[in-house]
């Protein structure tokens, strides 16, 4: 009570002295450097964990890597619905819902259950990313924070851009990338006034980072190799290579996803999931965990590594055995990252994307150099464009694609392979796959706000609350007499009729009694059910504003009654739902 007095009196004493503007700036600093903790503390607690099941004698260590992701998403389902009654999800996908049909607000336990959860599940070695789970944190504090500032609508979407881009640069180190990737993939509609707190929240969420681990980001590269005019062809055709590969990564990891939730036991899912995963790691150990490890193998000229990690081909060195295993980790990977997130585990396909993106340039840059098929290609450069244009085609996000590569090789040497291949893999990827990897369900759901600015407005409005009550209704055995009784007490010319389980039989409007309404024979005669007729369309309480919509336009009706399980709820009018729009359209212009 004492603290709600406190902020009112605050944000009394903010309205007066402070502008909306530089506070929108003040707290996209706090939500930056509360982003760039929760970078920090989740990639350490990952970290601690890996390396703490990893301190074994190396021969026990291989067999303990069969039941760490059993173990890890055992632990994860029972922390979820156990401790944090919480439903686990895709979290990206989940707040671009948020956004669109919850009005930008985000629960409270959402600032700290993805961190725990996820920490879990990729320390025991699920094949899934940290960056997801990151970019949920940093928006659900940025969403609480406005929630508690009494922030509109449009001002909490901006401060969970702000959480996001925090999110991202302080995870990478990369503060463009992270605020190209709050605008590309998180908002939908930008000012250039909403730059500023974007900017402001990814730089200090970077320097948060740097603060406290220094270069420890993730993973950075140092350029050795330059780019070479001679090499665009090659890389034209692994832009496309990159296309393919992410149309395979985003349908195998979503269909392996859709089986592994089949089962509806949860806890025999998670045995399933975890001990398959398993497998897939005892075999093909670079799939273990988020891959930044095997990754940085690679581009320090090492991929013999990636072998010797194998409990099968550890002692396999040869350039067709390293192809063939690398080969192997591509194919199955999207399978690992389903079994991951439908066993129950917490997670993104942020880092997947990434990871499957830098085998395909090794793949197709090794086995290029190995058959002598023109000139020697760089394997590092190559392996970075592949990350750009695997990620580029699964997230449809060619821009954060194309910095976030530039920022962790500290430079721009690679801009124009990197903007090709991302360009060609996006093009071959939406070839396929019309939506990315985020917005492909939410969108065939109808629960995706675009950039058409009608249906953005629509899909904010709540059937629930246009639907009016207080309409008489009149049962179908009833007389026409009492229905005029009805209409002397009604203020409206349209009565539901109704059977005894209140269900819809029909309706009845002044026009359909018009000429029989006063004749006192048939007031006495004349049944109810004779005298209603069906109407043009019904909608159902579960229909998005955009179904009701299209009712209203096919039948050309004005009015039309609501039903749930079959039972009558109410009337719905198009006056009311454009007064809605309005009001909706008008708050948004003034905000």
């Amino acid at each position: 009570m004492k603290f709600n007095k406190t902020l009112s009196k605050f944000l009394v004493w903010r309205i007066r002295h402070v502008s909306t503007r530089n506070f929108l700036m003040i707290l996209s600093g706090v939500i930056g450097v509360a982003g760039g903790i929760a970078a920090v503390i989740l990639k350490s607690t990952v970290h601690y964990i890996q390396h703490t099941l990893s301190d074994f004698k190396e021969d026990v260590a291989h067999y303990l890597f069969l039941i760490y992701p059993l173990i890890g998403i055992v632990i994860t389902s029972i922390v979820a619905d156990k401790l944090l009654k919480e439903k686990l999800g895709h979290g990206i996908t989940s707040i671009l819902y948020t956004i669109s049909k919850k009005s930008s607000i985000i629960s409270r336990i959402k600032t700290y259950s993805s961190m725990i959860t996820s920490a879990i599940t990729v320390g025991f070695g699920g094949s899934v990313g940290l960056e997801a789970p990151i970019v949920v944190t940093g928006s659900a504090i940025g969403s609480n924070i406005g929630q508690l500032m009494h922030l509109s609508y449009k001002q909490r979407t901006l401060m969970i851009g702000c959480g996001a881009a925090a999110a991202i640069s302080g995870i990478f180190n990369s503060p463009v990338a992270g605020v190209i990737f709050s605008i590309e993939v998180i908002l939908t509609d930008v000012t250039i006034a909403a730059f500023i707190p974007l900017l402001i929240a990814s730089v200090i969420g970077s320097l948060v980072s740097m603060l406290t681990l220094g270069s420890d980001v993730l993973f950075s590269f140092d350029l050795t190799d330059p780019f070479l005019a001679s090499d665009f062809p090659y890389f034209l055709v692994l832009g496309a290579l990159c296309g393919l590969v992410s149309v395979y990564f985003t349908r195998l990891t979503q269909f392996t996803e859709s089986v592994a939730v089949r089962i509806k036991n949860k806890t025999g899912r998670a045995i399933f999931g975890g001990l398959a995963l398993g497998i897939i790691i005892f075999v093909f150990h670079p799939i273990y965990g988020e891959g930044y490890d095997s990754i940085t193998t690679i581009l320090n000229g090492n991929p013999e590594a990636l072998l010797k990690e194998s409990f099968f081909l550890k002692n396999e060195d040869s350039t067709i055995f390293l192809i063939l295993f690398s080969l192997g980790i591509l194919l199955i990977k999207p399978i690992a990252t389903g079994l991951t997130l439908g066993a129950g585990g917490s997670g993104g396909i942020f880092a997947p994307s990434l990871f499957i993106g830098a085998i395909t340039g090794y793949i197709y840059s090794q086995t290029i150099n190995f058959l002598g098929i023109g000139k020697t290609l760089s394997i590092s450069n190559f392996t970075l464009v592949g990350m750009c244009g695997v990620m580029s085609g699964v997230l449809h996000a060619p821009l954060t694609a194309i910095f976030l590569i530039a920022e962790i090789t500290s430079g721009y040497t690679l801009f124009l392979p990197l903007m090709l291949v991302s360009a060609i893999g996006l093009s071959t990827s939406r070839y396929f796959e019309q939506y990315s990897f985020y917005t492909g369900r939410l969108i065939k759901a109808g629960d995706l706000i675009t950039n058409d600015k009608d249906r953005q407005v629509l899909s904010l409005i709540k059937i629930e609350k246009l639907i009016e009550h207080d309409l008489l209704t009149i049962h179908q055995d009833k007389t026409l007499g009492d229905l005029v009784t009805l209409v002397r007490k009604s203020k409206r010319n349209i009565f539901p009729v109704v059977n005894n389980n209140n269900e819809l039989q029909g309706i009845i409007t002044l026009d359909d009694i018009r000429e029989i309404m006063f004749d006192p024979a048939s007031q006495k005669s004349v049944i109810v059910a004779t005298l209603m007729h069906k109407p043009p369309e019904t909608v159902f309480l579960s229909d998005k504003m955009e179904e009701v919509m299209t009712k209203f336009e096919k039948t050309g009706a004005w009015n039309l009654p609501v039903i749930k399980d079959n039972k009558y709820v109410g009337i719905v009018s198009k006056s009311r739902i454009f007064n809605a729009y309005r009001t909706k359209l008008k708050r948004q212009n003034k905000e």
